[in-house]
């Protein structure tokens, strides 16, 4: 098998999917100990792959750039001869720059007329893939087989933990107890537990178990975050700031157990190592949660008729309404929460 000496990796959207690649990372530095690997992705997400030892460069992508802009951006990419593309996206901007980066060998998926701007287009099959397991099939055009080694990962330094540790003791957070965080948000209202469940589910959690509760949020799920901790007692349940992804890695890292929607900070939490509960309404947990229990991870879904929808807003009306979220109950979830925090 032909040795490359630079390497791109790109997928270039999403906080969860950059997070999923990370066994990528890996297993391609592994397969080529000695070449330059470079990872590109949206300049939000990427700062996950900041201290990543598998990598040698990250080079983030502003989607808010001019057409003059993006033209000077694929350039530089040209400029960096890489030898490999490896695109584990595949929508038409990321195809593009995979053509046009120079890449004489170029891995992408075969979809519509895409397929024809790779070298090595990577047909879809019938099989069910977890996304994990998805993204390491594009290493097969280059003779690397992943069968186990499945762990998505964030590095952190010593001072990014020692941060959290004293954002958190501003905030009044009792280090001395379990820490238990919980995630209201979503991209897509669909993916949405109900913020009443949300808030029943802190004060369960802090009368019955003794936890401290955090509640996390993006700037823009911030109003979310209030309404959830204004249904709450009150009582050892405190909401943070809207953190960047760095700092909210930092802060995951060092709870007992974290319970999220089906999004990006579910992904996050696992990748540093706490027990996360993902609960899943339209998505697929068997595809987007390939976490596996006997680490702590469960993701927690009710069978509906109308599973998978992969809808972003429900079209169901009257009682039928967001009734994958409705039949998940707070006492389901609890349940899972005391036997993982038990077993922990």
């Amino acid at each position: 098998m032909k040795t490359f000496q630079r390497i791109l990796i790109t997928r270039l959207r999403f906080i969860g999917d950059v997070v999923l690649t990370t066994p990528v990372i890996r297993a391609v530095r592994r397969k080529f100990p000695n070449s330059y690997i470079a990872y590109l992705a949206d300049k939000n997400a990427i700062t996950l792959l900041e201290n990543n030892p598998y990598l040698d460069e990250l080079i983030p992508f502003d989607f808010g750039w001019t057409l003059k802009e993006q033209i000077s951006f694929i350039k530089e990419i040209r400029r960096k001869k890489f030898d490999l593309v490896i695109d584990l996206f595949g929508n038409p901007r990321s195809a593009i720059l995979s053509f046009l980066s120079g890449g004489k060998v170029r891995i992408g998926g075969a979809f519509g007329w895409r397929k024809f701007l790779y070298t090595h287009p990577i047909p879809r099959t019938n099989e069910q893939k977890n996304a994990i397991k998805f993204h390491i099939d594009y290493l097969k055009p280059i003779g690397i087989e992943v069968n186990d080694d499945f762990e998505t990962e964030i590095f952190l330094t010593d001072e990014e933990r020692n941060w959290a540790k004293n954002y958190l003791k501003s905030k009044g957070v009792d280090l001395g107890k379990k820490i238990i965080g919980i995630h209201p948000g979503a991209t897509w209202p669909a993916k949405m537990w109900l913020k009443e469940n949300f808030a029943k589910l802190a004060d369960k959690i802090v009368t019955k178990i003794g936890a401290d509760v955090i509640i996390t949020h993006s700037e823009k799920e911030t109003d979310l975050a209030i309404e959830v901790f204004n249904l709450t007692l009150k009582r050892n349940i405190f909401i943070l700031d809207s953190l960047n992804l760095r700092q909210l890695a930092s802060v995951l890292s060092l709870l007992d157990l974290y319970i999220s929607n089906d999004c990006g900070p579910m992904h996050i939490a696992v990748a540093v190592g706490t027990k996360t509960i993902g609960l899943f309404g339209p998505g697929e947990e068997d595809i987007w949660f390939p976490y596996p229990e006997s680490k702590g991870h469960k993701a927690l879904r009710v069978d509906v008729e109308c599973h998978p929808c992969h809808l972003d807003f429900c079209n169901r009306e009257g009682e039928d309404y967001m009734k994958c979220m409705k039949l998940l109950t707070v006492d389901m979830v609890f349940n899972e929460v005391a036997k993982i925090i038990k077993r922990g």
